[in-house]
């Protein structure tokens, strides 16, 4: 009886460890069973807006399930992702990552959470390279031209950005960093002022990404000079990379989804398998190329890779050029 009884206690033991591991995976076979939320930390119709309801449109087709998207566009993008934050980490309340989320996380340390601890990647969505154009005025053709006049005149060249710690200034100052050139950055409240002025003549040169951009170089208005991707361009081919000839050289925006800590694997699991799917459909490709948008699948390994090495990355250049909270 004994020995009964001892042996029921271990079926009843094991029985006991092994019930959250099913509990995992019959929970990650019934995900999902109602909408996921999609938070978004940009106004509607920016790049990441569109590419959030594009995502989410593409899961919501595969998973069988309507995808909403929230945008929470103010607090330097910390909004939406302090929701996701506090949110259940069940998979029903994503966030829409991207690159001003680390850039914020290293400019402004004090904030509520940590990014790299409180969130999981689930993977990446998309890389977003910046074109480095000239008004024409300026006489210069090429990189090297650049940056000989820019030492030849140091201060007097106008580098414009739409604002303090974003993608096009960062890009800027890591060429600075990289060049030892010195430009005055003019920052705006967004980039659409600050192209207009680099048309106008006010501003010379800036790095701005390639949605804005395109049809400026194409018609004239601005003179494309390089890529800031590791690759040229399907958009633009005869286009060369900044890192052509400035070695170590790569700077772009990009998106990924990310959940709430916690978050069971085998449902981080499913949502990477699917997103990958999504971003090997053709059509997806197309409007994120289209967008000038370069599609970035990736595991949740190597996308939580990807977020660290940017931290680091870009805290080197945040020190450098002495960015401070705004």
């Amino acid at each position: 009886m004994k020995t009964l009884h001892r042996r029921h206690v271990l079926t009843l033991a094991a029985g006991a460890l092994a019930a959250p591991a099913v509990l995992r995976s019959a929970c990650a076979d019934t995900y999902p069973s109602r909408p996921i939320h999609l938070m978004v930390g940009f106004p509607p119709g920016g790049t990441a807006d569109i590419i959030a309801r594009l995502t989410g449109a593409a899961l919501g087709e595969r998973l069988g399930q309507t995808f909403v998207v929230e945008n929470r566009g103010s607090a330097g993008q910390q909004l939406a992702a302090d929701s996701v934050v506090k949110a259940a980490p069940d998979g029903y309340t994503l966030l829409m990552a991207a690159n001003p989320n680390v850039i914020n996380a290293v400019i402004n340390p004090d904030i509520s959470f940590s990014f790299t601890k409180d969130l999981a990647p689930v993977g990446g969505i998309a890389s977003d390279p910046a074109i480095l154009v000239v008004n024409p005025s300026l006489p210069v053709k090429t990189v090297p031209e650049l940056i000989a006049y820019a030492k030849a005149h140091p201060g007097q060249v106008n580098m414009a950005s739409g604002g303090v710690g974003s993608t096009p200034h960062l890009a800027g100052e890591l060429f600075k960093m990289l060049t030892g050139v010195n430009m005055l950055h003019v920052p705006y409240r967004g980039d659409a002022p600050a192209v207009t002025d680099m048309l106008a003549g006010q501003d010379q040169v800036m790095f701005d990404m390639v949605i804005l951009s395109q049809e400026h170089v194409r018609s004239g208005e601005l003179r494309g000079l390089a890529v800031t991707s590791a690759k040229r361009l399907a958009l633009f081919p005869d286009l060369p990379t900044v890192a052509d000839f400035v070695p170590g050289y790569e700077a772009f925006a990009w998106q990924g989804l990310m959940a709430p800590k916690d978050t069971p694997p085998a449902i981080v699991a499913k949502l990477n398998t699917e997103l990958n799917a999504a971003l090997a459909d053709p059509k997806v490709q197309k409007r994120i190329q289209d967008l000038g948008g370069i599609p970035m699948p990736t595991t949740p390994a190597d996308f939580g890779k990807l977020i660290v090495n940017e931290m680091e990355k870009w805290g080197k250049v945040i020190q450098f050029a002495g960015i401070k909270p705004q």
